[in-house]
């Protein structure tokens, strides 16, 4: 009997003696940079969104656009699909998938030429947008669901932007810490960057929608933005897959 007891008094010395460990390892302060991220890896990317939001592509385009056909606040809805592009193309890339993408020559052929028609499409649109007052243009709006498909497909259809991610990110990626959370981390980076950077294009453009008082003007302006559409065209047309 005294055996029994003597027992069962070390397994509970034992058992506080694990649980007073566990509350400690949880007391103990919480360091994001010991356990996620190294926070200067996680600045270097940030200052690499920054460089890559800020360069102008076929997103800077269509923000520009949307803020001088709508508005600053109406076209900000076309900045939302492109952010909801971006984090799919996250997702591609750390689910794996983007590998198998960036090296199936049909794949890549196929999101490409979509992404140049799509691209001419908007220029086509662009070109040929009917020049009125700017009381008229701010009513004649796109619903937001319209301008969000915009922004998703104008991102989506980039195939360029999956095989970017694919080198861009690995150079960031610490292996002996958890890879999704490092992913997520990433992701939600970009996007905030993204999202400011497109706002700032956005806003930019209607302003200089106010200042256009002329049809004239107008008219230049829409064609000049037709112009770079299909500059972005040609630009994703000339895009070859690695080998």
């Amino acid at each position: 009997m005294l055996g029994e007891l003597s027992s069962l008094f070390m397994q509970f010395c034992c058992l506080k003696k694990h649980r007073n460990l566990s509350i400690k390892q949880y007391n103990s302060p919480f360091r994001f940079d010991a356990v996620l991220m190294s926070l200067q890896v996680w600045f270097a990317f940030m200052l690499a969104c920054w460089v890559i939001s800020i360069s102008p592509g076929a997103g800077a385009i269509a923000s520009m656009s949307s803020g001088l056909n709508y508005g600053f606040r109406h076209g900000y809805w076309n900045v939302i699909g492109l952010q909801i592009a971006l984090m799919i193309q996250f997702l591609i890339v750390a689910a794996g998938v983007g590998v198998l993408f960036a090296t199936t020559p049909w794949a890549f052929q196929a999101v490409k030429w979509f992404g140049v028609a799509y691209l001419i499409y908007l220029a086509y649109k662009q070109w040929t947008a009917p020049v009125q007052t700017i009381e008229i243009q701010q009513e004649q709006y796109q619903s937001a669901f319209a301008l969000i498909l915009k922004g998703f497909v104008v991102n989506m259809s980039n195939p360029k932007a999956i095989v970017f991610l694919l080198a861009v990110l690995p150079q960031f990626l610490d292996l002996s810490r958890p890879q999704w959370l490092q992913y997520l981390i990433m992701a939600i980076t970009m996007v905030i960057i993204d999202l400011i950077v497109m706002a700032g294009y956005t806003g930019l453009a209607s302003k200089v929608l106010r200042l256009l008082r002329s049809p004239s003007q107008q008219k230049y302006l829409n064609r000049g933005f037709a112009v770079m559409f299909s500059g972005a065209a040609l630009l994703l047309s000339a895009i070859q897959q690695s080998s």
